[in-house]
């Protein structure tokens, strides 16, 4: 231990030696960055302008955009640097900067999904007393408690591992993450491993349990309803569901990679799978929420095709402000 090298520099091995792909990868990656930043903030403008959105489901809709912004952000400038970069060195408080933005990235997304749940149980479930329960107070402390306890539950994780020593600076990844750096401590990782159970544990049982809990006692009440109600939560919740199943499996992805030797497999392939819960929820989230949310779906064809209705009000709109200008000619006849 004492004539050992403590390293603060880690090297990100999985980008290898890619020679001239790397600008096919860049361009490729460049590409899907600024699809994610297009659609998740086109749904967030359309969500805060649209007055119709403006209810519990869809602005729980836009705190998962804006978290799905924040976390692409975490991995995608860093990507496209090193891509193009010749060096593939991290320094440990840029590699902990950035496992500090994933991992709440990942734990906020979970809490969004277990609060959409909640609020399709209460309206499928209670929908008299909807209303009185999904209050704005209660709706901004709900997205408000999901960011504030991601931030602090994963600033505990980060300063846990700041104050190991690095025996070991090579990452088989293309990020930094929690896990594949305690690794290469050489110091007591005791306090580490505890904590590390200790989110799990409260992470299963403050969003996964209380999802899981939230569908099934929507099934049940599906079951004994008519078919209109059973149509009408189909449609509101499948979105939900298959949200929730394309992240959980990106993270599953990754805890695999983690625990279990995967050298047998591509690069590529492990590449892709460690990255896909960055990169598939923030890319087809908006694109699906956009399409099945009629709502959602109206709001954004609107601009291009209004209804009758908005016709008829932009007439009468016209008709007024020509009549206001004819009002204005003869009560000042030699004005010009």
């Amino acid at each position: 231990m004492e004539n050992s090298t403590h390293f603060k520099v880690f090297r990100l091995a999985a980008y290898g030696d890619i020679g001239q792909l790397k600008y096919f990868y860049f361009a490729v990656v460049t590409v899907l960055y600024f699809v994610i930043i297009l659609a998740n903030a086109f749904l967030i403008g359309v969500i805060c302008i649209e007055r119709s959105l403006h209810e519990p489901m869809y602005l729980f809709l836009c705190a998962l955009f804006v978290n799905q912004l924040y976390g692409s952000t975490g991995l995608f400038p860093a990507l496209m640097f090193y891509l193009l970069s010749d060096t593939r060195d991290i320094s440990l408080l840029y590699c902990c900067l950035q496992i500090y933005v994933l991992y709440t990235y990942g734990l906020t997304e979970f809490s969004n999904i277990a609060v959409m749940s909640y609020d399709r149980y209460i309206s499928i479930c209670y929908p008299l007393e909807y209303n009185n329960i999904m209050t704005p107070k209660i709706i901004c402390g709900l997205i408000l408690l999901s960011w504030v306890y991601s931030f602090f539950i994963n600033a505990i994780i980060i300063s846990l591992s700041l104050r190991l020593q690095f025996c070991g600076n090579v990452l088989d990844r293309v990020y930094c993450d929690n896990y594949s750096v305690v690794r290469l401590a050489c110091s007591n990782t005791i306090l580490n491993n505890i904590s590390g159970l200790l989110v799990t544990v409260l992470q299963f049982s403050c969003t996964t349990f209380p999802t899981i809990y939230s569908y099934v006692r929507i099934l049940q009440i599906c079951l004994k309803s008519s078919k209109e109600t059973k149509q009408k939560a189909f449609n509101t919740c499948t979105p939900h569901i298959a949200s929730l199943l394309n992240f959980f499996f990106g993270c599953l992805f990754v805890i695999i990679q983690g625990r279990y030797d995967t050298a047998h497999l591509p690069p590529i392939l492990r590449t892709i799978l460690l990255v896909y819960f960055l990169i598939c929820p923030p890319l087809f989230n908006p694109f699906m929420y956009g399409v099945r949310m009629v709502k959602i779906r109206q709001a954004c064809i609107k601009p291009c095709y209004p209804t009758a209705e908005e016709l008829d009000r932009r007439q009468k709109q016209h008709l007024q402000e020509l009549f206001l200008e004819d009002s204005d000619d003869e009560d000042f006849p030699g004005f010009v």
